[in-house]
């Protein structure tokens, strides 16, 4: 019992002494949404500019990212944080989504949402359908930009759903791209853009992108992604006055005390099956690798299901192998079936059956 109370202060205690002062925080495995580490993870918050990760993924899910545009009147709407791009002035969505991302431009969130749905209200009415459908509870978006409203309604979620949302999002490539560009240089028939990315953290090596947010009501709020060693989480932190030194000490912690092991090698597994398919060759198509803290390994459980069909053709799936802690499935891997045993040969079997082609 002492080994794992050890093992507990060792993994969580550290973050506290070292003073995590956010409202609410949270780290998440980006590769299957495993929280490392987090406290009230479902207090819902105002998130500021962090909303623009939606904005972004929604785009860019949406629109014509190379389609030239011209900005309309609706950045008249926008104040705060801006680009100051013009009525008339032409560009293409995907320059808007980078001056949205590094500057936190409000002015280019209003012209997205037009672009891609007509209009800002019907834009956010597809935030939250995307809210929704990734099972975002308690997430609630008024606009595309973060700011309060006039009215007082603001967007608000949690440090767990904007986690979800970031892990969502980094699946997308050109969403990765812009999450992590330190600069980006573009010219409309206006004049020449330079923007600077405000993450400050991205000059730390190992972070692969963030988001930043402020406002005086939800004060600061910090989405940022980080890899090391094929460890790979987001952190969120939401009302946080030291955002930027609470999240690089997560990194470390996190960084520290957990490795990246493989825990499904296709090369090296083997499915025997004396039931179903006896005699035929039972495979799998790709590894997986597990972040995992010492002391989790040996509770990890790979267990193969496999599925009794009475026809199956070759290559078809047949099962699937899970990958189990706690309780908790974080892995499926579909098992397939080769009719016929596979074998492998050795380079002089395999240089004698080219001769004989010949």
């Amino acid at each position: 019992m002492k080994k794992y109370i050890i093992w507990f202060l060792i993994l969580f205690m550290p973050l506290k002494v070292m003073g995590i002062s956010a409202s609410s925080a949270i780290a998440m495995d980006l590769d299957n949404g495993r929280i490392l580490y987090g406290y009230n993870l479902d207090t819902e918050k105002l998130i500021a500019s962090t909303t623009k990760i939606m904005t972004a993924i929604v785009a860019i899910l949406n629109g014509n990212l190379d389609e030239e545009v011209e900005i309309s009147d609706i950045i008249y709407e926008a104040y705060g944080s801006a680009l100051y791009i013009e009525v008339g002035e032409k560009m293409t969505l995907r320059d808007l989504l980078y001056g949205l991302m590094l500057r936190s431009g409000n002015d280019a969130a209003l012209a997205i949402s037009e672009i891609i749905s007509g209009s800002e209200e019907e834009f956010v009415y597809l935030m939250n359908e995307y809210a929704n459908n990734l099972g975002l509870e308690h997430t609630k978006f008024y606009n595309p930009h973060g700011l309060e409203e006039n009215n007082g309604d603001a967007n608000i979620s949690t440090v767990r759903d904007l986690a979800t949302l970031t892990k969502y999002a980094m699946e997308n490539k050109t969403f990765r791209e812009i999450f992590k560009t330190k600069k980006y240089t573009v010219k409309t028939n206006y004049k020449t853009y330079v923007w600077h990315n405000k993450n400050k953290l991205l000059n730390e090596e190992y972070i692969t992108g963030g988001k930043t947010g402020f406002t005086e009501k939800a004060r600061r709020t910090l989405v940022s992604t980080g890899s090391k060693n094929d460890v790979n989480i987001v952190v969120v932190t939401l009302n946080d006055p030291n955002d930027w030194s609470d999240h690089k000490s997560i990194y470390q912690n996190i960084f520290k005390n957990y490795k990246s092991y493989m825990v499904i090698d296709k090369d090296k597994l083997q499915i025997k099956d004396n039931l179903y398919y006896n005699g035929k060759y039972l495979y799998v198509n790709n590894d997986y690798k597990m972040s995992l803290a010492k002391d989790e390994l040996s509770k990890v459980n790979v267990n193969i299901n496999l599925m009794k069909l009475e026809e199956y053709a070759d290559d078809d799936i047949v099962g699937y192998v899970e990958v189990k802690l706690d309780n908790v499935i974080y892995h499926k891997e579909p098992i397939h079936v080769k009719l016929e045993e596979k074998v492998k040969l050795s380079f002089w079997e395999k240089l004698k059956g080219w001769f004989k082609k010949w």
